[in-house]
């Protein structure tokens, strides 16, 4: 159902330094980079993450209630990925654990605040 989800950046190169390192972890890859914008993809047919300077020129700034799930295999992976995220310069939002019965996760935000 879903193509790809795109979130704004301010400064693709630092945009870069975080997710490249962060989506190899999930077993994600540049797929494309352009001067604008840069793309991760997961494998033919799944969904890509797109980070993209704004194309109305104003300053990228992040979506009020909008949120990126990324999929771990593990909570051992959640773990890992959320320290990771920090060590990158991301902003905790919640440490990982259980939410429910049935789901365990962490939260953070980009260095652009996504």
């Amino acid at each position: 159902m879903i193509g790809y989800i795109t979130v704004g950046s301010n400064d693709l190169a630092k945009a870069a330094g975080f997710f490249d390192p962060l989506l190899a972890t999930l077993g994600g890859s540049r797929a494309y980079t352009l001067d604008h914008q840069i793309a991760w993809g997961f494998g033919e047919g799944r969904p890509m993450l797109v980070v993209t300077r704004p194309y109305d020129g104003g300053p990228a700034g992040p979506g009020n209630g909008t949120m990126v799930a990324l999929r771990a295999a593990s909570e051992a992976q959640v773990d890992e990925t959320h320290a990771l995220a920090l060590t990158l310069g991301a902003t905790d939002e919640g440490a990982p654990g259980a939410r429910g019965k049935h789901f365990y996760g962490g939260y953070f935000r980009d260095p652009d605040g996504n």
